[in-house]
């Protein structure tokens, strides 16, 4: 079992201004190829940003990436490269690593090297947003080593309507203790938290509502 908490606003406002400029800088980068537009997603724009005392991962932040234009002129391993490598140009100098690729994002961290431990890490998931609702991200298939346009699961339909209807009938509070839960008892490491976050809502959300 974790013994995960959540990290207060004044902890966590410097880090997400500090994402912030690493991002309008990798948007000069690649503008002669796209343009893009950003957006804190998940936990992070909840302020439900958690943390595991108990482990050497720090906190995370999570952002959705959407292609403005043009993006039917390169490959969904163009435009994640290109993405990849900008972000690569600029957050060295903010004290990150180099993103890792994994499936559904780039990741970067800030780690306290005499500490051996993670200070904070930020996912960048690439998307695009269809006109029915659904949402596409760019999937790194580690294992035929490819780049492919894939549909979200269900799961992450409609999770902003959701959201304002627990807030609105004044279940938020029932829910971030639900979702501390259930990151505290997760057993999948490859989980990220805005998967977690996202089947808090839907099970809250289905659960009040037939009550």
């Amino acid at each position: 079992m974790h013994n995960f908490i959540y990290v207060t606003k004044k902890k966590a406002q410097p880090i997400k201004n500090e994402l912030y400029q690493i991002l309008f800088e990798v948007q000069d980068i690649v503008s002669n190829s796209f343009t893009f537009q950003f957006t804190l997603v998940g936990s992070s724009s909840n302020n439900m940003i958690t943390y595991d005392k108990k482990s050497n991962i720090g906190f995370d932040f999570d952002f959705n990436i959407e292609v403005n234009d043009d993006e039917e002129n390169y490959s969904p391993k163009e435009i994640r490269t290109i993405i990849k490598n900008a972000i690569n140009q600029v957050s060295y100098r903010y004290g990150y690593k180099n993103c890792e690729d994994s499936t559904s994002v780039l990741t970067i961290k800030k780690v306290d090297k005499s500490a051996c431990k993670i200070i904070h890490s930020c996912d960048f998931a690439i998307v695009y947003n269809c006109n029915d609702g659904k949402q596409q991200y760019i999937r790194f298939n580690k294992k035929n080593n490819n780049y492919t346009w894939e549909f979200r699961g269900n799961k992450f339909y409609g999770l902003s309507k959701k959201m304002k209807w627990l807030k609105n009938n004044h279940y938020w509070g029932e829910l971030r203790e639900y979702y501390i839960k259930k990151k505290n008892y997760n057993k999948n490491h490859d989980k990220h938290s805005r998967s977690i976050l996202a089947e808090s809502i839907n099970e809250m959300y289905q659960k009040k509502k037939k009550q």
